[in-house]
């Protein structure tokens, strides 16, 4: 089940990352340290649309076996560690989901797809927001930066700004789900972590129910 037309205007949306980064790159690459085996973004907690999670399932799944099965028992390493996250979390503010959500936005874990040499191993087929990590970015009006980077707070800068991106994303997994008739729309609005992207068929990703 592949949808080359959506897949196609994916890649749209990543050819705009990409240069929004070489533009910013250009003008502030002194500010930029980002560079081979730099993996700071490697360890952020984010999820994917699911337009993104189908793409980058495609991809994983045309990975030789020993790479797959490397990254799937990472996935299952990072899983139990996010579990006891979450589970600490629940404890400490049992009645306060928004605080649960915030600390566990502030917890750290390693990437599944990044292997043993702090490289990427779907390095052309990475998330959107894996590809504007080094420079400036808005969310709801909020600027935000990746802390290794030499941008000032208090002084402007051009920011990338990925609410656009996530309507855009938002609506072409919407398509997705129409393409492949599935009753719950309501789908294109959860995100879905990269672990569960690899170890999920791209099936059960479109017609499985989960959170």
């Amino acid at each position: 089940m592949i949808f080359p037309d959506l897949f196609a205007e994916y890649k749209t949306l990543v050819d705009k990352a990409d240069k929004a980064f070489k533009k910013m790159e250009g003008e502030y690459g002194h500010l930029i340290p980002c560079r081979i085996h730099c993996c700071d973004c490697c360890y952020a907690i984010f999820g994917l649309f699911l337009i993104e999670a189908i793409f980058l399932n495609h991809f994983f799944n045309n990975l030789n076996r020993k790479e797959r099965r490397e990254a799937i028992i990472r996935s299952e390493k990072a899983d139990a560690k996010m579990l006891q996250v979450k589970d600490k979390l629940n404890e400490t503010f049992p009645d306060d989901p928004k605080m649960q959500i915030y600390g566990l936005g502030k917890q750290r874990a390693r990437c599944p797809l990044l292997d043993d040499k702090d490289e990427c191993i779907l390095y052309e087929h990475r998330p959107i927001t894996c590809r504007l990590y080094g420079i400036p970015t808005s969310i709801n009006g909020k600027a935000s930066v990746c802390g290794k980077t030499g941008f000032q707070k208090g002084i402007a800068y051009p920011t990338f700004d990925l609410d656009k991106v996530y309507k855009e994303l938002y609506s072409l997994s919407k398509q997705l789900l129409q393409q492949a008739r599935c009753q719950n729309l309501g789908k294109a609005t959860l995100l879905i972590s990269v672990s569960k992207t690899i170890k999920t068929s791209l099936t059960n990703l479109i017609k499985e129910e989960f959170e």
